[in-house]
């Protein structure tokens, strides 16, 4: 579908549902909490409607685009905006400054879990202090799940920072309309992270129905005291965290 501020057609191959709702963009920005101080990274500007939002806000903003068809136009639209930097680059393979910066983006439903893993989580060698992303309702839930509802991904996400769920965002505020809702979260980096045996993790939650006793075995869990008849989705962080002590 074309969008009426690029009018470029939204590709299917790079995940692109431009956003488009003024009012949404002004809720995401609220939830940055950016008190003009900060700079934020961007990825996938887009169209530029969240730019334009961030960079009244924010000290400095650096719009990370992959999509070469979309460079031309955002250069040119905030050409004036001394605080504007804009990268043609892989946001999975670009490094951020080592400085503090706050990421806020309209994630690519399909590289969510890489991209908060590059910028929040374990492989992130400069680490957001703080997110705001857009991402699909569904993986937004399993991000700020709770036992007994607990998943690998929330795991990986609340080892590193403090995730909130801010709001929903319905199909009609974007172009094309995707086919589900989606949310607006944020994670808040924490100053030490969480150690997590993600090893032991990954093997409970494959197979996530039997007892944490036909996994990881009786006696590592009595170590840990963990009772091993339960199940990997009822263990807080800190409960895992003793597989590790």
């Amino acid at each position: 579908m074309e969008n009426a501020r690029t009018k470029i057609r939204a590709k299917k191959s790079l995940g692109q549902n431009f956003l488009k709702n003024q009012k949404i963009v002004e809720r995401i920005v609220r939830a940055a909490k950016l008190s003009g101080s900060e700079t934020v990274v961007e990825v996938g500007p887009g169209t530029g409607i969240l730019t334009e939002a961030l960079l009244e806000r924010a000290k400095k903003v650096i719009a990370i685009e992959k999509d070469d068809r979309l460079i031309l136009q955002l250069k040119a639209h905030f050409i004036l905006h001394p605080n504007f930097e804009l990268i043609h680059a892989d946001a999975l393979k670009w490094q951020p400054p080592a400085t503090p910066y706050h990421l806020v983006a309209n994630i690519p439903y399909y590289i969510t879990s890489p991209l908060i893993d590059h910028f929040i989580g374990r492989h992130a060698q400069h680490p957001a202090v703080r997110a705001t992303i857009l991402v699909q309702k569904e993986v937004a839930e399993k991000i700020c799940a709770a036992p007994p509802h607990m998943n690998v991904l929330a795991l990986h996400v609340q080892a590193f920072g403090s995730p909130k769920y801010e709001f929903t965002v319905g199909p009609k505020n974007f172009s094309p309309s995707p086919k589900v809702d989606s949310a607006v979260i944020t994670i808040q980096r924490h100053k030490t992270p969480h150690q997590l045996p993600f090893d032991l993790i990954h093997k409970a939650f494959s197979n996530k129905r039997k007892m944490l006793r036909s996994t990881l075995g009786q006696e590592l869990c009595e170590a840990a005291g963990i009772d091993p008849t339960r199940r990997p989705e009822t263990l807080s962080l800190d409960e895992w965290s003793r597989f590790v002590a």
